[in-house]
């Protein structure tokens, strides 16, 4: 399986950067944070640049694309850190009336396998939809039925978090099979998101390396530095295999084991993006620390993004499951 992007994924990508970069620059990130890290103008932007409605078929308005395309997108949207449902509205596409083009936000919660108690849903004010993954199904229920309390520090800034203590039933939309796939699906999207943050904390790492002088030269040269570059690089290109790998294998699975796949890149993409995190503090030093440097946006985003369809412990005792399976048949 060939894992290079085509000449139109590459003009997909480039296409994606330029607008991400261009629309949230790192001036923006304070105002999204006002904004609690929603902004509606930019949503609709999203849209028309075809983001949700990208694997929706031509014929239902869609782009067309296919799984590998979309791992492509959400690795960019991963390096710039934009905000909100991202992965929700494309998974509710089809699903949901005006996900696809931006009228409808649209959120999620994936609780196969857990229980309908106390919840922590994000964006609560922004969505017109939350979506809920159950073991028998998904269901549609409408944010203002719900009363939640709002986290005052939410981890990541840019991503609200609200308490709510109970859920309503809410009305069924498609089985539990279809609740399972949009889980495989969430859990690729996802792993192309931490692939872009592992890029994004690397990037700035290295930028900050190059221009931060320290006894007459840029930190950049010293070896313990150069050793961390390194080590970030190796493990945002281990993350870009596994998360190009779960895209290219949902698009072709008569090829491998899906399942396998898109845990093993949920499990490579999460490490990568929480140790690239931590790691772009450590080389920025005691400015690392600060809200003034955007490394912490990159390490919180991914702890949130680590609980999202399941965490690295989860993915890894399914793929010990699935391997017992095969070695038992």
């Amino acid at each position: 399986m060939d894992f290079q992007p085509t000449e139109d994924q590459k003009a997909l990508r480039d296409g994606i950067r330029s607008f991400c970069e261009g629309q949230v620059p790192n001036e923006r990130y304070p105002e999204l944070e006002k904004s609690k890290g929603f902004d509606r103008a930019l949503w609709s932007e999203l849209a028309e640049m075809g983001i949700f409605s990208l694997r929706l078929p031509e014929s239902e308005g869609g782009v067309g694309l296919g799984y590998a395309d979309s791992v492509l997108v959400f690795e960019e949207l991963g390096r710039r850190l934009v905000p909100g449902p991202l992965v929700w509205s494309q998974l509710a596409a089809g699903l949901v009336k005006g996900a696809a083009d931006g009228t409808a936000v649209v959120g999620g919660l994936d609780q196969i396998g857990g229980g309908d108690g106390p919840c922590m849903v994000e964006h609560l004010e922004s969505l017109d939809v939350l979506l809920v993954l159950r073991d028998d199904g998904v269901y549609q229920i409408a944010p203002r039925t719900l009363q939640g309390e709002l986290v005052e520090f939410p981890l990541d800034p840019l991503t609200p978090v609200h308490h709510v203590k109970s859920l309503p039933k809410g009305e069924k939309i498609a089985d539990a099979a279809r609740a399972k796939r949009l889980r495989l699906e969430g859990a690729a999207l996802v792993a192309g998101q931490q692939l872009g943050l592992a890029e994004g904390a690397l990037d700035l790492a290295n930028e900050y390396a190059k221009g931060r002088e320290q006894f007459g030269r840029t930190i950049g040269s010293f070896q313990a530095v150069k050793h961390m570059l390194a080590e970030m690089f190796v493990r945002q290109e281990a993350a870009r295999a596994g998360a190009y790998n779960a895209g290219a294998t949902l698009d072709a699975p008569e090829v491998a084991d899906v399942e396998r796949a898109v845990s093993a890149a949920k499990i490579t993409a999460g490490e990568a993006a929480i140790r690239n995190g931590r790691s772009c503090i450590q080389v920025h030093g005691g400015m690392g620390f600060t809200w003034e440097v955007l490394a912490h946006y990159y390490f919180k985003r991914a702890w949130v993004l680590e609980n999202l369809f399941g965490t690295q412990d989860e993915h890894a005792e399914k793929i010990a499951d699935l391997l017992t399976v095969q070695v038992q048949a």
